[in-house]
């Protein structure tokens, strides 16, 4: 007589936890908009969304070493590879210097502040994820 739960899914089956299998990623940064609120260039497209989480994470040879393990909130995107976010970088804050270093600055989402249309009772939920939550593409 079968079961009706099969047991425990194999090991083989569960892929381990990889940042590659997760949106959105982390992006490397081109360049830093010094002002009242702080725009962000990466090398390329970035998949953020408004009130999307962000982590910068500056090397000391990049300049903007005060930025650097700061988070703030994304409130703009102006171009598909730019982000302006919450974080006033007007004073103090050393300009940002481009290299080819292997050890790049980066731009990471940590997190977002869960503002997308959820209902309580299940019916009309437009959204099978909130926008700027994590979202398994593996």
């Amino acid at each position: 007589m079968s079961s009706p739960f099969p047991g425990p899914t194999p090991v083989y089956q569960n892929l381990p936890i990889q940042p590659k299998n997760f949106l959105p990623r982390q992006f490397f940064i081109e360049d830093i908009t010094l002002g009242q609120t702080t725009t962000v260039t990466a090398t390329k497209n970035l998949n953020y969304v408004i009130g999307q989480l962000v982590r910068l994470l500056i090397p000391p040879y990049s300049g903007c070493s005060q930025l650097n393990e700061l988070t703030a909130y994304v409130i703009g995107k102006p171009a598909h590879n730019q982000v302006v976010i919450n974080l006033d970088s007007s004073r103090n804050v050393n300009e940002f210097i481009s290299t080819n270093n292997p050890n790049q600055p980066q731009i990471v989402a940590i997190g977002d502040i869960n503002t997308g249309f959820i209902s309580h009772t299940g019916d009309n939920i437009k959204f099978q994820s909130i926008p700027g939550a994590f979202i398994n593409v593996s």
